[in-house]
Formats: structure tokens, C-alpha cells, sequence
């Protein structure tokens, strides 16, 4: 989840993994990027670190990469960022259920926040991961939204598009929760505009249903469909999704034949 989702300068190596990443094509997209400088092996470890939670594959291929952008680092920020990376992926094993790392996913963040200061460009990111930890394994909405809020904010500030369709939909997800209707549909609207326009199609059949959750027949039927369309296009992706996508069960007693 961290990237823009631009193409500053319109530099082509970045433009060609922005699309692969996009269309979930994180292995082809990590392929093109040589882990020789820290800048590359974090983009690297971080593509396959996003392919992990989309898709629950390739961890021992993420953890190598990550290992690999932990050994370059040599700056405070460039070892917080991995260090970010690092508890993002140990979240997501937890969420996932693939291995119970919630202990190493805090000390992990919380190493990255000592290293990261407040103000700088990957402090954004940071936060926001941390409000999935205490949303989603701590199960404390309050520090979730502060986290999330912080990053929203600072995603505004630094003009990351894609980091603000996080923000947006998560803060949306809390304020549905909390039986705020209006407010999450503006929210996860704002999500899907601002996917629709990257064109981060991987993210786009959440956001979706996300939505659709919030409005009324036959409009939340539409944006299901519509869902179910991208996700059979991305080869399932993410997996996660296919529980939410799946048909009602009939009525009991209605024929099914």
C-alpha cells in the first residue's frame, strides 16, 4: 500500500511496475526492479510484501526481499521504512491466519515510528499501518481512527493519491460501524473515485463493495456485479474478497435446480 500511484517524471521503469501493480502482477512487477540500492530492494521487499495480503502467497519469496532491503539500509529513514515494511508483512500473516505474528508486527512499527519522524514522507504510510494493527488485531477503533486521521492528513499534505483512498475507505469502514451512513458513503465514494482514476484495478473490487454496502437496491446489486466482474478478471484477486462476493444462499425450501 505505499506508492502514489504516479508516475513522477514519467519515468518508464516506474510507469511499467505501476501497471503491473496495479493489475496484481506483483511478482512480474518486482522482477524489473535489481535490488542493488536501498531505494530499489524497499520498492522491491514492498511488492511482494502487498502480493503476501492480496493474494496469502509468496511469503518466504517476501521475506527474502525483505531481509535483502533490511541488509542496504544504512540511513534511520531507509531502516524505518523497512522496519515498516517489516510489521506490515507480520500483520498481515496475523490477519490472514497464516502464523500468529501480532507481537513481532507492533515491535516492528513501533521500531519504524522511533525511526521515522514525524513530518517525513514515510510517516504517513506508517501511520496508517498502525491504525490497521489497533483496528484489526488490537480491536481498538479509537486509536484507529487517530491513526488513520494522521495519515489522512498527511497523505493530503504530500498529495498521495492511492495512500488517501486507504485512508478514506478505512475511516469510512469505522463510520459505518458506528451507524454514521452518510459519512461512510462519502468515504468510500471517495475511495472509488480516486481508484478509479489511478486505475489501481486490484483495489477497485473492494472498494466496491464497500460501498454497495452503504446504498439501497438496485444500486448495491450493481456495484456487486460490477465487483464480481474485476475479481473474476484479476483471477480471484484479492482472495479475501471471494467471501464477501459470494451469493446469498436461497431461502429455505426454494428450489435451487
Amino acid at each position: 500500500m505505499s506508492g502514489n500511484g504516479t508516475t513522477a517524471g514519467d519515468d518508464p521503469l516506474q510507469t511499467a511496475v505501476w501497471r503491473l501493480r496495479s493489475r496484481a502482477c506483483w511478482a512480474d512487477a518486482a522482477a524489473l526492479l535489481l535490488p542493488a540500492t536501498p531505494a530499489a530492494a524497499l520498492q522491491r521487499a514492498s511488492l511482494l510484501v502487498e502480493r503476501c495480503l492480496y493474494t496469502e502467497q509468496g511469503w518466504e519469496e517476501a521475506e527474502d526481499a525483505l531481509r535483502t532491503a533490511e541488509a542496504l539500509a544504512h540511513s534511520d529513514d531507509e531502516r524505518g521504512a523497512a522496519a515498516c515494511e517489516r510489521g506490515y508483512l507480520a500483520y498481515a500473516a496475523t490477519l490472514l491466519a497464516v502464523r500468529d505474528r501480532a507481537d513481532e508486527a507492533r515491535a516492528a512499527l513501533g521500531r519504524a515510528a522511533a525511526l521515522i519522524p514525524p513530518g517525513a514522507p514515510q510517516r504517513s504510510l506508517l501511520d496508517f499501518r498502525r491504525g490497521l494493527l489497533a483496528e484489526n488485531l488490537t480491536r481498538s477503533p479509537q486509536a484507529a481512527r487517530a491513526a488513520y486521521r494522521r495519515a489522512h492528513a498527511g497523505a493530503t499534505a504530500q498529495s498521495d493519491p492511492l495512500l488517501l483512498s486507504f485512508t478514506w475507505r478505512h475511516l469510512a469502514g469505522l463510520a459505518l460501524r458506528d451507524g454514521e451512513l452518510a459519512e461512510a458513503r462519502h468515504g468510500f465514494t471517495e475511495s472509488l473515485r480516486i481508484r478509479e482514476e489511478l486505475g489501481y484495478l486490484v483495489g477497485t473490487a473492494p472498494a466496491l463493495v464497500s460501498l454497495a454496502d452503504t446504498e439501497t437496491e438496485p444500486e448495491a446489486s450493481r456495484l456487486r456485479e460490477e465487483a464480481r466482474r474485476l475479481f473474476r478478471l484479476l483471477g480471484g484477486v484479492p482472495t479475501w474478497l471471494a467471501r464477501q462476493l459470494a451469493p446469498a444462499p436461497p431461502p429455505a425450501g426454494a428450489a435451487t435446480a
